[in-house]
């Protein structure tokens, strides 16, 4: 594909990305000489019409989306059977890999980047676009801190394709909303979930939700709360866990209604770290119907017989009263044995990132217990020891309170894919179905097809650590030397073999010739001009001199002398220098008169051409002849 034109105005440079869907490439517009990106879909997608059809319908209805927050598309166009968007090229990281590489990010920047982010999907909902795959992979960021939101367009059509896709479901699923986990109606709420689930990534530095299959990860979309932010960052502010939880609810209807209120609770938490956010219960008093004024004369009217009190209502008011009795006896009864009851109260201390044992002593100092709630893989906390706790450090509590941990079973370990003899993404994508990371890609010249795995390192079925990195190496295809053409003219032939083998060239047919300019054998043209460059074992051919042709004269006859005839050699090449050759053809003899290198700046050189007769003259710029001239020599 490098190399290629697409659309006769797209020059493909270089492969900067890709997933299951599509590939994408760096490009060079000749029209508006300017970098673009464009998305070439995978080929195995072009068989399916249906998916065709949808692609391109929403690749064009996301081409008027215009905002600052959102990669522009440029274009979107078919070339022989290839489907590309051509799309804003931006300089820039995706939100993933920038999440990996600061491992989590503060308050106040997952604010900021949440915030444009929010802004670009309210544009595309203000203009009846549903994005569908709302994650870090679609969002760059710039240099500046910019956050565009890119795939536009694609993900509607690949929502139709997914269920029967799964090996492109997964990069998604982790993000999905409950609603597209299990085929429901998909709206603008949806991308408001996956913006939730994006958020708690920035903040925690993972998902909410894992698994071994992509079936597993939905159906904890599904069914299984999230565990609180806070209980793996304890330094996310209230108002910014508050504004995640409202957005993964799973009951769409207790979500932000659009993005632009999530936008105005993030710019108020940003403000206010405490700032509170409403969620609705599902135990919220149902709606009631009070009576208006004009009921309450006809309330009043009522009868003796309705206002007279009922047994049920004679026996609600005994045992409010026994209630309130018994409080007023146990409220006299604490006021004067108060000494003997109260319990202290003590503070939660900070156990996590300590080991159990020293969990448990901690907590038992100061007359707490503690009671482990469940075990979790973790990278980062060793096994045995503390992940999270709750309550949260320093929340008062009385003695004898047990405070619930979790605890880290250490790495998570999985064995290693071979992906040796695959191509680089789907590669990629056995990496990540084992939750690895692609470290370094090195590029060898190798026997393999272009884009072919050739070594991998760790090993293939070798244990390591969940997340950890995979070193590649990749083909970029059979090394392809070149060289320059020497200039042989005039060298001993037997001189020229030995070049030619030391430059692995190759010496196809050799002719000779009489020459009254060279001596017997040497060179007096080469096929393949000098200062050319070409590959290895390129084939040439040469003209050997013969030496002068010996004609016997009759003692009668009296040789008339030639002509000599002046020409000038225009040089209207286009490169700064170039090599001239000027051939002379005489009775059927052809002679090189002439052969150098010229520089433009020259404009034109002039050489004095002896002969008799008819004499034709041919010129040649760089081996491509561009004059020939005959003569009359008399």
């Amino acid at each position: 594909m490098i190399g290629k034109i697409l659309g006769q105005r797209y020059e493909i440079i270089q492969k900067i990305g890709g997933g299951g869907m599509a590939l994408v490439y760096k490009a060079k517009c000749r029209l508006l000489n300017r970098y673009v990106a464009v998305k070439i879909l995978r080929p195995e997608f072009i068989s399916d019409e249906d998916f065709i059809n949808k692609f391109e319908k929403e690749s064009q209805a996301a081409a008027s989306l215009s905002h600052p927050n959102i990669v522009n598309i440029y274009d979107v166009g078919t070339d022989n059977d290839v489907h590309y968007i051509v799309m804003e090229y931006v300089d820039g990281k995706t939100l993933k890999k920038y999440i990996k590489e600061k491992g989590l990010l503060k308050n106040d920047e997952v604010i900021n980047i949440s915030k444009q982010i929010a802004l670009a999907l309210q544009h595309a909902h203000d203009n009846h676009i549903v994005h569908r795959d709302i994650k870090p992979h679609n969002i760059l960021i710039t240099e500046d801190g910019r956050a565009k939101v890119t795939d536009f367009g694609i993900a509607r059509a690949i929502t139709s394709s997914t269920l029967t896709n799964t090996g492109n479901v997964i990069g998604s699923v982790h993000y999905f909303s409950p609603e597209q986990a299990r085929g429901g109606f998909v709206d603008e709420k949806s991308d408001i979930y996956s913006l939730g689930v994006t958020m708690f990534e920035m903040i925690t530095g993972r998902v909410p939700f894992s698994g071994n299959t992509p079936i597993t990860v939905a159906l904890k979309h599904l069914k299984e709360e999230i565990l609180p932010p806070s209980m793996i960052n304890p330094d996310i502010s209230n108002g910014l866990e508050n504004i995640i939880l409202k957005a993964m609810q799973k009951d769409k209807n207790k979500r932000y209604d659009n993005a632009t209120l999530l936008y105005n609770d993030l710019e108020n938490a940003l403000n206010n770290p405490e700032h509170s956010v409403i969620i609705l219960d599902d135990d919220e008093s149902p709606t009631r119907v009070m009576p208006s004024i004009n009921d309450i004369d006809a309330i009043e009217e009522l009868s003796d017989e309705q206002k007279r009190p009922t047994k049920l209502t004679l026996a609600v008011g005994i045992v409010s009263a026994l209630i309130i009795s018994v409080i007023f006896v146990w409220a006299v009864f604490h006021s004067l044995f108060k000494d003997q009851f109260d319990v202290k109260e003590v503070q939660v201390p900070d156990i996590t990132n300590s080991s159990q044992q020293v969990a448990e002593n901690s907590l038992r100092t100061l007359g707490l217990e503690a009671t482990v709630e469940k075990e979790l893989h973790d990278s980062k906390v060793p096994q045995g020891f503390v992940i999270s706790q709750e309550p949260a450090p320093g929340e008062p509590v009385k003695e004898g309170f047990a405070v619930r941990l979790i605890l880290s079973k250490g790495p998570k370990k999985v064995k290693v894919p071979d992906i040796i003899n695959k191509e680089l993404d789907a590669g990629k994508i056995l990496l990540e179905n084992e939750s690895l990371e692609v470290g370094n890609i090195k590029y060898v010249y190798d026997d393999l097809p272009i884009g072919i795995i050739v070594e991998q390192t760790p090993e293939a079925g070798v244990e390591i650590e969940e997340g950890k990195l995979v070193d590649i190496t990749v083909s970029q295809g059979s090394r392809v030397e070149t060289i320059i053409m020497p200039n042989l003219i005039g060298k001993d032939v037997k001189d020229v073999q030995e070049v030619a083998k030391k430059l692995n060239l190759i010496i196809q047919g050799t002719s000779h010739k009489f020459s009254d300019e060279h001596e017997k054998g040497l060179v007096i043209s080469q096929s393949i001009s000098p200062g050319l460059e070409i590959k290895e074992n390129s084939v040439f051919s040469v003209v050997v001199s013969k030496g002068p042709e010996e004609v016997e004269e009759a003692p009668e006859e009296q040789e008339l002398p030639e002509i000599v005839r002046p020409y000038r050699i225009i040089l209207n090449f286009e490169k700064d220098e170039e090599v001239v050759k000027v051939v002379k053809i005489q009775d059927g003899v052809s002679t090189v008169i002439h052969e150098g290198i010229h520089k433009k700046e020259e404009k034109e050189f002039r050489l004095n051409v002896s002969g008799r007769g008819t004499v034709k003259v041919e010129v040649y710029f760089g081996g491509e002849l561009k004059e020939s001239l005959t003569r009359e020599f008399e």
